[in-house]
């Protein structure tokens, strides 16, 4: 994989109790792209999983989805996402950026219902769209420098 000198390169993690669904942002910062629905398996792996994407992908910077309540607040999931970007931040010594991750996993349902897919295929590709919803919306916020 090759990057250019001096850009970042972000990596998206939709963090889930069973399921990390995962995206890459494109080498200009232009669009998200899945990559992969990974199924957790252990605390250790899962950080290895990431680790390991990583390097293959040349990130610079984690961007992890943070689930909370529709007005705001944080939910039992908040908690356990939180706990997970910080032994991200401790494993790999990467900038992560948290944002709210309201309604990606409904637009990515919704996406996949329009394509015509099944209940089952839906299962395998919902988690790494809703993690490319999740950087997409990133990367324009920071187009924007709301970032």
């Amino acid at each position: 994989m090759w990057y250019i000198k001096g850009v970042e390169r972000f990596l998206c993690l939709d963090i889930g109790d069973k399921r990390i669904g995962i995206a890459v942002s494109d080498p200009f910062n232009s669009y998200a792209l899945p990559v992969e629905t990974y199924h957790r398996q252990n605390l250790k792996k899962d950080l290895e999983r990431v680790g390991a994407l990583v390097k293959e992908k040349c990130i610079t910077a984690l961007v992890c989805g943070l689930p909370v309540n529709f007005d705001g607040t944080e939910s039992i999931q908040t908690k356990k996402a939180k706990f997970f970007i910080e032994k991200l931040e401790e494993t790999l010594n990467l900038k992560v950026y948290a944002v709210d991750e309201r309604c990606s996993t409904c637009e990515a349902e919704e996406t996949l219902i329009a394509q015509g897919k099944s209940r089952q295929e839906r299962k395998q590709f919902v988690d790494s769209l809703a993690a490319t919803t999740i950087l997409e919306g990133f990367l324009n916020d920071k187009k924007l420098n709301k970032i």
